[in-house]
């Protein structure tokens, strides 16, 4: 009787997360995701709650809708909706290896890296830097552009 080595080979995918309100879709969300996908193998990305956006307006179009369009995109593996409580509760359950900030988002990279470690995770924190590549790659801009145009 011969035995035969069976070989493994160990995967290691490295999970990235990425947020935002993602209010309008536009080529600037699509360069942010891009950026976040080629961090690593698994893209996830956590869409804001409409009651959890503060810093400024409320988006056009809702909750469900803007998790149901990064859902759509190609290099995304998973879009869910944030939390309406605790914003580290989907971080948590998702486990990302990296968290990718885009260049606008109002997180304070040192707090955010404390409140992780605390609660277990040691997710590393990178923030994509601003690559504009079109004339509104900005919700606002778009909703200017809309208003300047109906006045």
């Amino acid at each position: 009787m011969y035995f035969y080595p069976i070989q493994f080979q160990v995967i290691i995918l490295i999970r990235v997360l990425a947020t935002g309100t993602f209010d309008l879709l536009h080529p600037g969300h699509l360069t942010y995701l891009r950026e976040c996908k080629a961090l690593g193998d698994e893209l996830y990305v956590i869409v804001a709650r409409d009651s959890m956006i503060r810093h400024k307006p409320k988006p056009v179009i809702p909750e469900d809708q803007r998790v149901e369009m990064i859902n759509a995109l190609r290099m995304v593996d998973k879009a869910i909706l944030g939390s309406e409580e605790d914003i580290f509760v989907p971080i948590m359950e998702i486990k990302p290896d990296i968290i990718a900030l885009g260049y606008d988002q109002h997180f304070d990279e040192s707090r955010l890296e404390n409140e992780l470690n605390k609660r277990g995770s040691c997710a590393r924190i990178v923030r994509i830097e601003k690559v504009e590549r079109c004339v509104l790659c900005s919700s606002a801009k778009i909703v200017k552009k809309i208003l300047d145009k109906c006045s």
